[in-house]
């Protein structure tokens, strides 16, 4: 069967859904022409904890938020394809003068991912790598489980992301310009400590990516 029927098939038994409305769309496409046309014109920028750059294509807010929920929460792991194009275009628009080596993620604590079923960041990372013909690596883990970010105030935040993180393998790291994705950024302390984690590994750059920005 070729590539192009397969996914025919595929899209017969499972459409591919816009994200934002759960209107059937092609395959190809990322959204409807309605939600496409209501897309933000440019980037949303923020920085992480500790001065690390990030880009996003959307601000946390209707119907951006539920999709995200959705995508989380609803078992939708499907959108990942869709929500990834849309990072990809964010990170060719902030950091187009940056040639990356690799693409990683947040990563989750092994408990916490086993009881969701996935990591919605790395199914993010895993699609732009794809997209953007880069590699993708695991480069962080979570060896330590934390209370959940927003359950907490901004002050505790920070606290709440220390020391739960640890390089994977720093020769994996070491010189290595990293894009490392997430599905939001808030106050930024968990983007912000992944990066540390990195650069301390010895990447040369780390910038990060997400599909919405608070």
């Amino acid at each position: 069967m070729s590539q192009k029927l397969r996914k025919y098939v595929l899209h017969i038994f499972f459409p591919t859904i816009c994200p934002y409305c759960e209107k059937i769309i092609y395959p190809d496409e990322y959204a409807c022409e309605q939600c496409r046309k209501k897309l933000p014109d440019k980037s949303f920028t923020k920085f992480a904890r500790g001065g690390y750059l990030c880009s996003a294509p959307l601000p946390y807010e209707e119907p951006y938020s539920t999709a995200v929920k959705s995508f989380k929460f609803r078992h939708m792991g499907s959108y990942a394809p869709q929500l990834s194009f849309l990072i990809v275009q964010s990170v060719l628009e902030i950091f187009r003068e940056i040639d990356f080596d690799v693409v990683t993620c947040v990563p989750m604590h092994i408990k916490d991912k086993k009881k969701r079923g996935y990591n919605q960041a790395e199914l993010l990372a895993k699609e732009c790598a794809k997209i953007m013909n880069i590699p993708y690596a695991g480069m962080l883990e979570k060896h330590k489980q934390n209370k959940a970010q927003h359950t907490l105030k901004g002050s505790e935040r920070e606290k709440n992301v220390r020391g739960v993180f640890r390089a994977v393998n720093k020769n994996d790291v070491a010189d290595k310009s990293v894009l490392i994705i997430d599905d939001i950024i808030t106050s930024g302390n968990t983007l912000g400590e992944c990066c540390r984690i990195l650069t301390k590994a010895g990447a040369k750059k780390v910038c990060c990516a997400t599909l919405c920005s608070v």
